[in-house]
């Protein structure tokens, strides 16, 4: 099976709760899941959320919409994602983050199809990481479930577990997992946008975004059009990409 996991939890240190955050009347995490869900390709959507009893509004949220979830540690992701995708019988796996509300399933298509006609050559295809080219919040990676569980039984690191396929991206795996980074061109090669959740600015910013194309329209619009509302609206657009910036350059 072809399932997407989404990490999801209440306890974010910059911007708690954010994935239960209202743009239109509904949560942001529903909006990523109704986006997400018109893929070719996705056969189930995870939540992969934490025992922490701060995570139950996810858990009750996910019951009541019948969407699939799965609670793990909250510290080790690692294991949490491998635990939500080895419970439904994932085979090829679609690692998606909370952090990206916006996600538009036809950039996930295209990262599915590109892994599928590549795969074994290329052990795990993503439009992220450190050769990034679009806009942050439209990030997807695309592999097969089970290398969660060899790294796992393989000594994993404090990065491991909490970026989940830091591992893939080493230079010194280059040769065993060979990476295939999309580059985008034309109107998505715009890497120094950010439509991602960490902070209070970005929420208002995807909220305003919601709102102005319409809550009914909300699987419809796509990562161009989001870039073009971006530079009709530069004021809202610079809050964010400065707000980042600035912590980037204080880190």
């Amino acid at each position: 099976m072809i399932n997407a996991t989404i990490e999801a939890r209440m306890t974010s240190s910059r911007l708690p709760g954010k994935v239960l955050m209202k743009a239109g009347g509904l949560p942001l995490l529903e909006i990523l899941i109704r986006r997400l869900s018109q893929s070719k390709y996705v056969q189930n959507i995870i939540v992969a959320t934490t025992t922490n009893a701060q995570d139950d509004p996810i858990i009750e949220f996910c019951a009541q919409k019948g969407i699939s979830s799965y609670r793990g540690s909250e510290q080790n992701v690692l294991e949490r994602v491998w635990g939500a995708a080895s419970q439904y019988d994932t085979d090829t796996l679609v690692q998606i983050t909370g952090d990206c509300p916006l996600i538009d399933y036809r950039l996930a298509d295209e990262a599915i199809e590109l892994f599928l006609a590549n795969y074994p050559e290329s052990r795990i295809v993503s439009n992220t990481g450190p050769e990034i080219s679009m806009p942050w919040g439209f990030d997807v990676q695309v592999y097969k479930a089970s290398e969660l569980k060899n790294i796992l039984e393989s000594n994993p690191t404090a990065d491991d577990k909490e970026h989940v396929s830091h591992r893939f991206y080493l230079p010194d795996n280059k040769d065993l997992y060979n990476p295939l980074h999309i580059k985008y061109k034309g109107v998505l090669n715009r890497p120094e946008l950010r439509v991602t959740l960490d902070y209070e600015e970005d929420y208002l910013l995807i909220r305003q975004i919601v709102e102005d194309f319409g809550i009914e329209n909300v699987e419809k619009y796509t990562a161009e059009e989001i870039i073009g509302w971006l530079d009709r609206h530069p004021r809202e657009r610079d809050v964010v990409v400065n707000k980042h910036n600035e912590k980037s350059n204080a880190s």
